[in-house]
């Protein structure tokens, strides 16, 4: 690998947001968006309420909030490379046993841990490991992998949607599992490492032909802070909770948007087209915000994409037409990618790449925790309301409050 790493006629971490992309697409057959296609089916077929579904996600998000610790120590420890390997292989197995998951509690233990897989080694493995392959670029590469995600957003719940069509829920989860093992196993596997000094390189490519003052002056620029030191800071709470509230924003929306759009009277066409239309503008806004991250303090960056998730979700009791429905999901898709790719920038740029596996391990569980009240507070008022009206507004409120965090998120000084 040292050899060919250094034969391409280009940047060998190119081919490691390459491969770290495929795994952020497939973990998508595990994805709210792609679950949300699949509750009118289940709902219909099983008789569960729509609470008892989002369950399995709360359940996989409470899982996360321990297992996310655990996974970024792994990183550090034993490599991105077998965390990410085993995530996607597992990740494979929960999404195949889903078709045969007709019992609650089985349901609960195949799509919870699946959901663990996907708060926990695939997300922190990929954006941890691309983010020690580049410095300079680190907003750019970050807003790549998760364009990747925000295509799997995109492709896995309309492909379930035709699969569901056509086969029947059950063979569908066969099918994405499938996809899963296809599309990203092997990549991960062959080309995954560390770092760039494992095969003999520098971060971003280029400092390789640097002078050797230049680059001991890139090293010592570059924060170092371990986990201890970091928990201590104000700044890396105020962004992991923040981070939390905007997770449990769009878990609450995701898991639930497509039966919503159905519920304001819309066809089932609209509704999967809303739900794969938010994860394209999802796609097309991770790029935007990885380039802004760069251009300005992340803080400020982090500010906008709660300012755009607030204002979305408090447009979307208004949706009852096609047009505002297609408008107001691809809207909250733009805020979403910019939730997936701020923060991961944000805690590398304050904290450095030493120990960031263990500190991302940290700050992940606060995710976890929004994820988890998210989807099952929004089933919640739906099923003791009629109404997801309160939930949403609630949501915008909450996102205003982010706002206010990510200004205050300063970058920490020893």
């Amino acid at each position: 690998m040292n050899r060919l790493s250094k034969r391409l006629p280009f940047y060998y971490g190119w081919v490691i947001v390459l491969s770290a992309g495929l795994s952020m697409f497939v973990r998508n057959a595990a994805g709210s968006l792609t679950i949300a296609v699949f509750v009118y089916p289940m709902e219909a077929d099983l008789g569960w309420s729509r609470t008892e579904i989002a369950g399995a996600a709360s359940l996989g998000g409470l899982l996360s909030i321990v297992g996310a610790p655990v996974t970024g120590w792994a990183c550090d420890k034993f490599g991105v490379r077998w965390v990410l390997l085993v995530g996607v292989f597992l990740l494979g197995i929960t999404t195949i046993s889903l078709s045969w998951a007709t019992l609650l509690v089985t349901f609960y233990a195949a799509f919870g841990f699946g959901r663990l897989l996907f708060t926990g080694p695939i997300p922190i493995g990929a954006s941890v490991v691309v983010s020690r392959w580049f410095v300079k670029m680190r907003g750019r590469v970050n807003g790549i992998l998760f364009f990747c995600h925000a295509v799997g957003m995109a492709v896995f719940p309309y492909v379930a949607f035709i699969f569901i069509q056509s086969r029947g829920w059950q063979q569908a989860w066969i099918l994405l599992g499938a996809m899963v093992w296809l599309f990203a196993l092997l990549p991960v596997l062959v080309f995954i490492r560390q770092s760039p000094e494992d095969v003999g390189l520098l971060p971003d490519g280029d400092t390789a032909h640097q002078s050797d003052d230049e680059v001991t002056q890139v090293n010592s620029e570059e924060p170092r802070w371990n986990v201890k030191e970091a928990i201590g800071t104000k700044s890396l709470w105020l962004l992991a909770i923040g981070t939390g509230f905007l997770y449990l924003i769009q878990s609450g929306t995701n898991m639930h948007q497509g039966a919503y759009f159905i519920d304001q009277g819309l066809s089932l066409k609209i509704s999967a087209l809303a739900v794969s239309g938010s994860g394209v503008m999802a796609g097309v806004g991770t790029l935007a915000w990885g380039w802004l991250s760069e251009k300005v303090p992340v803080r400020f960056a982090f500010a906008a994409v709660a300012l755009v998730i607030a204002v979305s979700i408090g447009l979307f009791p208004q949706a009852d037409t096609n047009i505002e429905a297609l408008i107001y999901a691809g809207l909250f898709g733009v805020g979403v990618a910019g939730m997936l790719v701020v923060p991961p920038v944000a805690y590398a740029d304050y904290f450095g790449r030493s120990s960031l596996g263990a500190i991302r391990g940290v700050t992940e569980s606060m995710l976890a925790g929004g994820q988890a009240i998210g989807a099952v507070l929004s089933g919640y008022v739906f099923d003791v309301t009629g109404t997801y009206m309160s939930a949403f507004y609630g949501f915008a409120v909450l996102g205003g409050i982010t706002v206010l965090m990510g200004l205050s998120a300063k970058r920490p000084l020893k």
